[in-house]
């Protein structure tokens, strides 16, 4: 079981693949805020929900200095076919080997229909400027989260 982030924790580092097999790291993003949102999969309901709901907010979250990248532990080429049927503009990345999703603690045991399994943990973690935790969101739904954030960070 991977730790839960606390704010102010050094937000782990990743370079992974984007859809279309590019390296995203999130040092690429330094100086900037960074939501990085964990999934389960492309491509299902509320996955693909709330990546529609990141889009639809994307030039307002950007407008207050954030960049959206959602990490679920699909391939990339899945991630490419999503990104097209719903006309995504988030950053999506590849983590089939979880490493990303371990490193922020967003793999793991959940509920799921009243049964523990293992699986992606749906979390939100925001990085501020400086690459440290400013906020860790873990077990969050996938409808009305992204207005949720929006609201809490009073943008």
């Amino acid at each position: 079981m991977s730790e839960r982030l606390q704010p102010g924790d050094t937000a782990p580092a990743f370079t992974l693949p984007d859809a279309d097999g590019n390296e995203v790291s999130l040092a690429d993003h330094k100086g900037r805020k960074v939501i990085v949102y964990f999934y389960p999969a492309a491509l299902t309901p509320g996955c693909t929900k709330q990546a529609c709901d990141f889009t639809d907010n994307l030039e307002l979250l950007a407008g207050a200095g954030y960049d959206v990248i959602g990490i679920s532990p699909d391939k990339p080429e899945k991630l490419a076919k999503f990104r097209e049927k719903e006309s995504l503009k988030v950053t999506l990345l590849a983590d089939p080997d979880k490493q990303a999703l371990e490193a922020y603690g967003a793999f793991g045991e959940k509920k799921l229909y009243g049964k523990t399994v293992v699986g992606v943990i749906r979390s939100t973690v925001i990085v501020d400027e400086e690459g440290k935790v400013e906020r860790a969101l873990y077990n969050v739904k996938a409808t009305g989260h992204v207005a949720k954030i929006i609201k809490d960070l009073e943008i």
